[in-house]
């Protein structure tokens, strides 16, 4: 069985880190969540971002979610990809000296990687995106064009892939990240 595994912390995003944790475990995927400090059995607690038409995302209270892994019980050398979610936690989650070194193995390695709303501010911390297209919530394109990588628009519900890497910028764009992810791990789905 390959695994999956997914950096998310209190205050992700919910749907960006339910659908793909569902998604992934349907295609036969063992995807185990982690979180600094808390230890697998332990819940985070979620956020709903919603689109009303204001000028940013609302946010309301979201689900517990019971994490699947401690970071005392991974290997990295185990994992066939690696998924960061977004949210707010992204703000705390790239302060994470571990999570740094999660995304530097990945991304030295070339396994594919998906980071989706604000995740990509954690690969910014990283310092892997010199020469890197990808996309972001909005406000993540300053920072990603700091750290070297060029912003794409591709609008809420499209992704973009660069070699072993692929974002998107809202859970919006689930079918599109999660199939060029998927496509990226070896799955073939056809329809």
């Amino acid at each position: 069985m390959k695994k999956i595994l997914m950096l998310a912390g209190d205050f992700s995003e919910d749907y960006e880190v339910m659908v793909p944790y569902q998604a992934l475990t349907m295609l036969g995927f063992q995807v185990d969540v982690i979180c600094p400090k808390k230890q697998r059995g332990e819940y985070i607690k979620t956020a709903i971002h919603d689109f009303e038409g204001d000028q940013t995302y609302t946010e309301k209270v979201g689900h517990l979610f019971q994490l699947t892994a401690s970071f005392d019980d991974i290997q990295l050398d185990s994992y066939a990809g690696f998924y960061i979610s977004g949210g707010r936690s992204s703000e705390y989650l790239r302060l994470d000296s571990d999570v740094l070194h999660i995304v530097r193995y990945a991304m030295g390695f070339s396994l594919p990687i998906a980071a989706i709303c604000h995740g990509p501010q954690v690969l910014v911390a990283a310092n892997v995106l010199n020469d890197k297209k990808l996309t972001a919530y909005a406000t993540v394109q300053p920072e990603i064009e700091l750290a070297g990588g060029t912003f794409v628009d591709v609008g809420v519900d499209g992704s973009v892939v660069d070699g072993n890497l692929v974002t998107a910028a809202t859970w919006l764009a689930h079918p599109a990240i999660l199939n060029e992810f998927t496509r990226l791990l070896g799955v073939k789905i056809f329809y």
